[in-house]
């Protein structure tokens, strides 16, 4: 399986749109936002969060299978941290190592940028996500109460936090 991750540019705004629908219409619970959140954005609001903010989507024969974004914190006493954001991996393509590729590729980027601690917030009903996450080097510090409403119920979040300073 031959797999590329590509930082998403202004003209990408379709396999951007694509794979994130995907994601909160397949993964409801694993987002903040809903489906129908981003349905009604126009696609001006689509390209100004593409560009915004670094994207970063997994293709495998030229279809988007995962993406992972990174929110860059803008006080200027906090800019050396950043939020991996929309994280998502086609069900068909998990366990082949595309998060890694993806959180790689977010982890290069965020140290090129001067970034020195990722962060992130995972319900504390997503086990698979939280052991992912683990591996990956990032340590629970808090959790977050009621962090966030699903189907009616509160579910608590996790944050989690990665030092890549060298």
């Amino acid at each position: 399986m031959s797999i590329s991750i590509r930082l998403l540019g202004q003209d990408d705004v379709e396999p951007f749109r694509r794979i994130r629908l995907e994601a909160l219409r397949m993964e409801p619970d694993s987002f903040a936002s809903s489906a129908e959140d981003w349905e009604k954005l126009p696609d001006d609001e689509w390209r100004r969060r593409l560009t915004d903010n670094p994207v970063f989507v997994a293709f495998r024969t030229g279809e988007p299978v995962g993406i992972m974004g990174l929110l860059r914190q803008r006080a200027s006493k906090m800019a050396h941290r950043a939020t991996v954001v929309m994280v998502y991996v086609n069900r068909s393509t998990r366990g082949t190592g595309v998060a890694r590729l993806l959180l790689t590729a977010v982890t290069d980027h965020a140290r090129s940028e001067g970034i020195r601690q990722l962060e992130l917030s995972v319900s504390a009903e997503n086990a698979t996500a939280i052991a992912f996450y683990r591996r990956e080097g990032f340590e629970a510090v808090g959790r977050i109460p009621g962090g966030c409403i699903r189907n009616g119920r509160e579910v608590d979040d996790i944050i989690m936090v990665r030092r890549i300073a060298d």
